[in-house]
This record gives C-alpha cells, structure tokens and sequence, in this order.
C-alpha cells in the first residue's frame, strides 16, 4: 500500500472511530513517508494529528476503556472487537512489517503468558512496526532494543552476522524484547504501567523513582499511549477465572529539587 493510500486509510479510519471512546485519552498519529504509523499521547509536533479522542483522566477506576490483565492465560480469548480496535487492526494490516512480526508475536505471547495486544501496542509505539526502526539513542528493530539490553538476552554478533543485523530480524528482535518486558513485568510484581516505564527509562529509573513512573515527560507520554492502544485492542479482558479487569493508574513520581543535584533527564536506554 502506498503512503498516500495508507493516509487516507487513516484519515477514514479516525472519522469513525472518535466518537466511540468519549473517558479514553487523547492519541495522536501520522503516517511517514514510508507509510510507517507513529502514535504518541500528545501533539509531538505539526506531522501529529489527533487519531482517537478521549479525556484526560488515566485510571481506569474513573472510566476509561478497561486495560485488562497484563498477564493472561495461555490460549486465553480476546473477546469481542471494537471499533477502535478495528481501526488499530486496519493500520497494522496495511503494513508489510505487520505481516512479518504476527507470527513471532504470537510466539512471544505464548510463551511468556504476555497479551499479544499488549506486544502489539508496545511496537507500535516503538517503532510503528518497522523492523529497521533505528532511535537516535542507537535502539534498534520492531520493539527498539539497546544493544547492551539485548546482549542481557543472547543477542550478540559472531562471524556470520552483526549483533545489529540480528536486531533488525523481526522474530530474534520480539524474542529478546518479549523476554525483557517479561522481566520488567516479574519486577515490578505485575505493575503493567511500572515494566512499561522501566521497558522506556531503565529500570533503575523507576526504582530511584520509588517504584512510581519517573518525572520524565517522554516516558509518560510512552506509557500513556501503550497503554491506550493496548486498551483500544483489548478492552475488558479478564483472567478467566471470574476476576474483574485489573486496574491500571499512572501514579507519576513528585519532581525532586535541582538542591539535590539529580539529573531529570532520562537515561539513554532507549
């Protein structure tokens, strides 16, 4: 699909999925030249335009779309799709990368008891699924990967490949990312909205937080807006075992005085 068709795909789209989550946050998007999607939870800058629009309120006690269960049961059933969901699921069709990443993502879900929507929402706010994706803090792939992180989980170069054409392969990129969340998820005790802070920032920056998400404005807009799509893609989820969807809340760590000589950027992890 072409980029021109691919934003018009996305204009239609939005005009008929805003109205349908009036307690969601607000998701911005566009569409790039190489027809790649970028989703943020603010207007980043002027190529952003307002794809899904909600309120401003991000706990899921007062009314926005449930997030669900981070960790579900193998073979568990999403359940219904929503309007919402179905746009996300157009954009993610319309991309050959897509195509490429499903299997492996389904995988990773598998294997590590992950939602499959919560992967897909991490990678396409990571790099709108393009497996070449390179940030310029030097992450790289579908779910943006430091080579330091992803040397942590046996992705290294040898005389065949380099650790970088490695990470640009769609399957050993999910597996390693996959593995990572995995980790941050046991660490912080299931906390969905911690791992996803930590999977941006570092997880010795949430834990100098207090275990809270770190002041950092780029890691809250991440957290926001995986956790929006992944809402989108799967709302109401339960563990199958009669328990009501869990309850996610962004609980941002105070600004700590510059007296105290702490560095508020964000750590070059991602």
């Amino acid at each position: 699909m072409s980029a021109s068709r691919f934003r018009t795909l996305l204009a239609s789209l939005v005009l008929i999925a805003a109205p349908v989550f009036a307690h969601a946050a607000d998701i911005y998007g566009y569409v790039d030249a190489q027809g790649v999607a970028h989703f943020a939870a603010e207007k980043l800058d002027a190529r952003y335009q307002l794809f899904f629009k909600g309120g401003q309120q991000f706990d899921t006690a007062d009314g926005i779309a449930p997030l669900g269960i981070a960790r579900a049961p193998k073979g568990a059933d999403g359940g219904s799709v929503t309007p919402a969901a179905q746009t996300l699921l157009a954009l993610f069709e319309a991309s050959p990368n897509y195509k490429v990443a499903k299997a492996a993502l389904r995988d990773a879900a598998r294997t590590h008891s992950i939602d499959y929507e919560l992967l897909q929402a991490l990678v396409a706010t990571e790099s709108g699924f393009d497996a070449q994706a390179v940030s310029p803090k030097g992450a790289l792939g579908l779910m943006q990967l430091m080579p330091g992180t992803a040397e942590r989980y046996g992705v290294r170069g040898d005389k065949r490949k380099t650790q970088e054409a490695k990470l640009f392969d769609p399957r050993i990129n999910i597996t390693a990312g996959a593995r990572y969340l995995d980790h941050l998820i046991e660490l912080f005790e299931g906390q969905i909205e911690l791992a996803l802070a930590a999977y941006n920032a570092g997880e010795g920056a949430v834990q100098r937080a207090g275990n809270k998400i770190p002041n950092y404005r780029e890691t809250q807009n991440y957290v926001k807006t995986v956790l929006q799509l992944y809402a989108y893609l799967k709302p109401g989820m339960t563990t199958g075992h009669g328990q009501a969807p869990g309850r996610v809340r962004m609980e941002i760590a105070a600004p700590r005085a510059a007296a105290e000589g702490i560095d508020t950027a964000p750590p070059a992890t991602e």
